[in-house]
């Protein structure tokens, strides 16, 4: 079973922003010699998908069970570079640059594992194969499916030019090309109306949208241009548009942010999803209403829809929403007993955070060498993740909950 309070102490150790993004990304790897690996045939005892947080996390603690001979174990995923992601907020709140924040995804490989930097094209379950974007198959006895989620740009209508324009205040901490844009229109913006949206829908870390929200918030604040105790002589003006009724999926905490926000003046737009951008004009869906919510804005911070990856929506192991559909607390497949899925692109009724993954990493690392050694499953995963909530600079509010959702810690 999964110890909360051991990952508790995990978790604030990553929280450290001085470490954060060399700590949580050098650890992943066993100390080897740098040697690479001699070629060898297509065919491995497991694949993984994914060289993110999930995908090494679980390659490397398979392979320092020491069960694994070199090779056996292989690494997909097409990125150059490996990104520690939730200091994107950082370097939004201009805390980090982004650079420091990525490193050269075969740096953090362990030499015994195999890396195929290509894309998935395909994957056959029934043929215990998976399909590469150059053509290679690729054969395993188990597939470990952790590619994340995509994020989709072209989900706002407008959204695309409106960050790649220089000159207009619309900025977004979820991509690597647009997150230091953030800082620098956070900076420009002396007065006007800023809005900071959130979408309907599953995204990745829940509560990113209002983390950059409050650092904005701060940071206006000590420049004397955001008055909390009387924003109607504030030269700007804050709004929290989300497509949520509350602010936050858990009571608990949404209680606890919805006072922060009304304390510090911040107004709140619920059940406002955004749908489109033109010019400094913002539109939102609502169920409250017909027509689209119209409003101005001087700055505009959006967290795009997101989605699985089209190889594993369009896939038979995924469920009707595209997710991989396994068992939420053996994370095996509930068809395909030689597949699992572990974070973001599992079908799991939590939140997407990295967090969650280092609850959900040791379950199924253990329950995938049970299955190949016969053994019944025995390792459950409660849903356990956490979210710390950046409230201002150097401030955070811990959230941590399991399924339900139900705070783990009563």
């Amino acid at each position: 079973m999964y110890n909360p309070l051991r990952s508790s102490r995990v978790l604030q150790r990553a929280l450290s922003s001085t470490v954060a993004s060399t700590v949580q990304a050098r650890s992943l790897a066993t100390v080897a010699p740098n040697v690479p690996l001699q070629p060898t045939a297509k065919a491995h005892r497991v694949v993984v998908i994914g060289g993110g947080a999930a995908g090494l996390s679980v390659s490397h603690m398979l392979l320092r069970s020491g069960k694994f001979a070199a090779a056996e174990i292989a690494i997909v995923d097409p990125a150059g570079y490996h990104h520690y992601q939730p200091g994107w907020t950082l370097v939004g709140g201009g805390l980090k640059t982004k650079e420091q924040l990525q490193r050269p995804l075969e740096s953090l490989v362990d030499p015994n594992l195999r890396l195929y930097q290509e894309a998935v094209a395909g994957l056959q379950p029934e043929q215990n194969t998976i399909t590469l974007s150059n053509g290679d198959a690729l054969s395993y006895d188990h597939l470990v499916i952790a590619p994340g989620v995509k994020i989709d740009l072209n989900s706002i209508d407008g959204l695309q030019d409106a960050l790649m324009d220089p000159t207009s205040l619309v900025c977004s901490i979820y991509t690597y090309e647009t997150c230091d844009k953030v800082f620098r229109s956070i900076q420009k913006l002396k007065k006007g109306k800023a809005i900071f949206t959130q979408p309907a829908g599953l995204i990745k870390c829940a509560g990113a949208p209002q983390k950059i929200m409050w650092l904005a918030l701060d940071h206006w604040e000590k420049q004397s241009i955001y008055q909390s105790s009387q924003t109607a002589h504030s030269p700007v003006k804050i709004s929290f548009a989300t497509g949520l009724p509350v602010m936050f999926g858990v009571p608990k905490y949404s209680r606890a942010l919805n006072k922060l926000r009304e304390q510090r003046g911040v107004e709140a737009m619920f059940e406002h999803d955004l749908v489109s951008i033109k010019g400094n004009l913002a539109s939102f869906k609502s169920p409250h209403s017909k027509e689209l919510v119209e409003r101005p804005f001087d700055f505009l911070h959006v967290a795009p829809k997101m989605g699985p990856h089209k190889f594993v929506s369009d896939s038979v192991l995924s469920n009707e929403s595209g997710y991989v559909n396994i068992n939420t607390e053996t994370l095996n497949h509930k068809d395909y007993k030689n597949v699992w899925g572990i974070g973001d692109a599992a079908a799991l009724p939590t939140s997407k955070t990295a967090a969650a993954i280092t609850a959900q990493a040791p379950v199924l690392v253990s329950n995938l060498l049970q299955a190949i050694g016969g053994f019944e499953l025995s390792n459950k995963y409660d849903g356990y993740t956490s979210c710390p909530l950046t409230t201002g600079n150097g401030k955070v509010m811990l959230a941590e909950f399991k399924y339900g959702p139900e705070p783990y810690f009563t």
